[in-house]
């Protein structure tokens, strides 16, 4: 009934904001055609607001749920044009807060003793609701300001019924929608349920702050809030309290005479460093998340909340994108596009002169406007959108990392207008590229795997065999081919013994008919009867070699 009731709440917004002109109603199977047609919706006259204004406010009327899935789709400018991703971009994860009874319920649950016995004082009005959970600070019985984040009563019934109505939807595009397969929107749901759910988790939010602040331990770059895991739970997190000026009050960063142009490029240098260096990186940097201790104006930090989404990139995956980058510096286009295709975003059929001409037609005219007016995050989207022409299929390892660049470059330009995001970048990755394909590197590599492979290595004939039967048993084309090149082996090695024992038989045919010389036999030493063996060896061998 819960269900049917939400289902209802969703197809009455669509009806109302009119989001059926969004669908490939021309893609559909005749049936659908005429149901969509023929629906209700079109007594509702159309909004005065642009399509994608529509879906935005759509959106923020269907609750937190959705609000969190447009904030992701607004990075996906493959699967949604510009004017239709960019108001997603502007979308507020505006929730009204539960009441402090049940939090303080919640939380002596989880923890296993009244709030009393936890905290020398708890605040039961919260300091800040989201979605997710909501906020309140506390002080610890040894004097510690602390906030407990406590998760939201019954979101996990909530996420399943719009999860499953997502997936509804999802499927239907991919099996409807010209673009549905490459594009791939069943994954794009499946992220994101792989994304809200870990956010439900507070254990694992604290994992990612404690492993985020070993990484960035005494770094004058930012600072990590540390965890009590005392007072940690799966439903209840305990942090530090942080004070400091919000990033997006840039008045008051200009107040406190903060260097905007130092605090622009720290921001950078903090996103490539959990990219390339860590391969672990804070991925919801939105303004909400991040302050800045001003404490030295001349040298500010960062200082970082709210690790529910982090992202990370495969090593294979890190090589590529630092190479690709370092080719646009370059205008390398053709490396660029071999790149792409060696990397497998691209398909292997993919013509290379052709897939260069197109990145090329995309980037000079960026490239000929000063730095400074160049959108680094626009620019891999623009580049992304001409690689759709060539069946460039979606990453969704680079999903989360190219809404953070986004956040992280926005975020840099409002600070300090001018920031130069390329200038920042390319030392950065130039260092990475030596020290990656340095000796140092190429001795850890070393260090690290030697003892695994010495380990490993008398078990390989045996791995290799049954690597081999194990084709053979489960793939008919391929146990086929194997066999016909056992068979080849076989014919071969038949071959090679019969020219072994044609020639061996020549040899005795020969000494035979020179057993037959008397001068020769006398020399030897030898008597005829020599030369009759050595012929009849020689016949056993001709007879066996013609079977």
């Amino acid at each position: 009934m819960r269900r049917l009731q939400r289902l209802f709440r969703i197809s009455w917004v669509f009806c109302r904001y009119r989001l059926d002109i969004l669908l490939p109603l021309t893609e559909l199977p005749l049936g659908l055609r005429l149901l969509f047609l023929f629906a209700p919706w079109h007594l509702f006259p159309q909004p005065k607001l642009e399509r994608g204004e529509r879906l935005r406010v759509a959106l923020q009327e269907l609750g937190p749920i959705f609000v969190k899935f447009g904030q992701i789709l607004s990075t996906r400018r493959d699967l949604l044009p510009d004017d239709m991703a960019e108001p997603l971009r502007n979308l507020q994860d505006r929730v009204p807060p539960f009441p402090g009874e049940q939090a303080q319920a919640i939380i002596e649950k989880s923890l296993k003793a009244p709030v009393g016995e936890l905290f020398a004082a708890f605040e039961q009005a919260p300091m800040a609701s989201a979605s997710v959970a909501q906020v309140h600070s506390a002080i610890l019985h040894n004097g510690k300001a602390v906030v407990v984040k406590v998760v939201r009563p019954g979101i996990e019934r909530t996420i399943r019924q719009d999860i499953a109505l997502m997936y509804f939807m999802a499927h239907s595009l991919q099996r409807y929608w010209s673009e549905g397969p490459r594009l791939r929107p069943v994954e794009v749901v499946e992220d994101y349920e792989n994304t809200i759910y870990d956010e439900l988790d507070m254990q694992r939010e604290a994992a990612n702050a404690s492993q985020l602040r070993r990484n960035f331990e005494n770094s004058g770059l930012i600072y990590i809030p540390s965890i009590d895991w005392d007072y940690t739970s799966k439903k209840v997190m305990v942090m530090e309290r942080i004070g400091g000026i919000p990033v997006a009050n840039v008045t008051a960063l200009r107040a406190a005479g903060v260097d905007m142009k130092v605090l622009a490029e720290k921001g950078v240098e903090i996103f490539f460093t959990q990219v390339f260096r860590d391969s672990f990186f804070h991925a919801d940097m939105h303004p909400g998340n991040i302050f800045v201790d001003a404490s030295n104006p001349a040298d500010p930090k960062y200082i970082a909340i709210d690790f529910g989404i982090v992202g990370t990139l495969a090593p294979e995956d890190q090589s590529y994108l630092a190479r690709n980058l370092l080719a646009f510096f370059r205008r390398d286009y053709r490396q660029v596009a071999e790149l792409h295709i060696q990397s497998g975003w691209v398909p292997a059929h993919t013509r290379v002169n052709e897939f260069e001409a197109a990145i090329r037609t995309v980037c000079e005219p960026i490239f000929e406007r000063p730095l400074r007016d160049i959108s680094f995050g626009q620019f891999l989207l623009r580049l992304f959108q001409t690689a759709r022409r060539f069946e460039m299929e979606v990453q969704p390892q680079l999903v989360l990392l190219q809404k953070t660049l986004l956040n992280v470059e926005g975020l840099g330009r409002q600070l300090y207008p001018d920031l130069d995001l390329w200038s920042t970048a390319q030392p950065f990755l130039e260092k990475w590229m030596r020290k990656r394909i340095g000796p140092a590197h190429l001795f850890q590599t070393l260090q690290t795997h030697l003892p695994a492979w010495l380990e490993q290595s008398p078990d390989m004939p045996q791995l290799v065999h049954d690597a081999l039967v194990q084709i053979r048993s489960t793939n008919p084309i391929i146990a086929r081919n194997v066999d016909t090149l056992d068979e080849m082996r076989a014919l071969q090695a038949r071959s090679d013994r019969r020219w072994r024992q044609v020639l061996v038989a020549g040899i005795l045919v020969a000494g035979a008919w020179l057993g037959t010389r008397d001068d020769l036999l006398a020399l030897a030493g030898q008597t005829p009867a020599h030369s009759w063996v050595l012929g009849a060896l020689a016949a056993w061998l001709l007879l066996r070699s013609t079977r």
